[in-house]
């Protein structure tokens, strides 16, 4: 049986910094964002705000997915968030329900 696969975007505010990450658990990956478990560019610009996220049937097709988007524009990456969160909402509590 597979397991889901997530690609995601977090930023550290609204039309801010942005971060492309792959994981099978998006709940703890985001936690462990939130609360600066994850040390490197995540935890020093401050991007805990899950504003974009996708599901994939297994974690190759996810991983090639993040590898694109990573190559992307940042108009490209800010026009994917504004398609599924055109305020910027911070997606975390919708996935913990």
């Amino acid at each position: 049986m597979d397991k889901s696969s997530y690609v995601y975007i977090l930023a550290s505010k609204p039309y801010g910094t942005l971060y492309v990450g792959v994981t099978s658990d998006l709940i703890k990956r985001v936690w462990q964002h939130r609360e600066g478990f994850v040390s490197g560019f995540t935890k020093d610009a401050g991007t805990k705000r899950l504003v974009w996220y996708e599901v994939h049937a297994d974690i190759t097709q996810a991983i090639t997915r993040e590898k694109r988007i990573k190559k992307w524009r940042r108009d490209w990456k800010v026009n994917l968030i504004q398609s599924m969160n055109a305020d910027w909402r911070d997606l975390y509590d919708e996935i913990c329900r």
